[in-house]
């Protein structure tokens, strides 16, 4: 469980929180919530996310039901250190579409008493772990793992199951190309695929 409040005895602590699931989990909308608090008790915060995640406007994060806030789109992690001076919280929104260095990056923010949350999809559509996100995870001292509703049985949902053309790790989309799916939903769809049946 998540403590938000904990004792600083005096001096600035930093840490990692990863909010990780399938996508339609309500992982932005957590990132959301938790930066917007940090705005009501009035400490200084940027949120992140990466240049590639346009679906929904350039700039801002936006989660699947339209609640937003105000980001900086960047294209490399790297960009993280020169733009979160004089920051007490930092977000990153899709944080598996980052490069390998945003493990690195986050130890250093974290290091220097910077609160990081970061949000991301913990498997690709293959169900294999995505991008920098089983690194993050390792590193973070808190761990939040949400859940979608499967569209097949009605059970909670942990996989990202693409309907889509396409075979890149990389394809944004939103209803239209995925579903959330339980294991066992995501696992007859695809030996359903693999036969030719879908």
């Amino acid at each position: 469980m998540f403590l938000e409040n904990t004792s600083h005895r005096g001096r600035r602590q930093g840490w990692i929180e990863v909010i990780c699931g399938s996508m339609f989990s309500g992982k932005t909308e957590e990132l959301i919530r938790r930066m917007k608090r940090a705005e009501f008790a009035k400490m200084k915060v940027e949120i992140f996310k990466p240049k590639i995640d346009n679906r929904y406007h350039e700039e801002d994060v936006v989660s699947h039901n339209q609640i937003s806030i105000r980001s900086t789109a960047i294209e490399h992690s790297s960009q993280l250190l020169l733009l979160t001076s004089d920051v007490e919280v930092v977000g990153i929104d899709e944080a598996q579409f980052f490069d390998s260095g945003l493990p690195d990056v986050c130890n250093d923010l974290a290091n220097q008493g910077i609160r990081v949350i970061c949000a991301g999809l913990d498997m690709d559509f293959m169900g294999r772990p995505f991008g920098p996100m089983p690194n993050l995870l390792a590193i973070a001292e808190f761990v939040t793992k949400v859940h979608a509703i499967c569209v097949d049985t009605g059970n909670l949902a942990n996989y990202s199951y693409r309907h889509a053309e396409g075979d890149s790790v990389v394809q944004l989309g939103e209803q239209e190309s995925y579903v959330p799916l339980s294991r066992e939903a995501y696992h007859m769809r695809m030996q359903a695929r693999k036969k030719g049946q879908e």
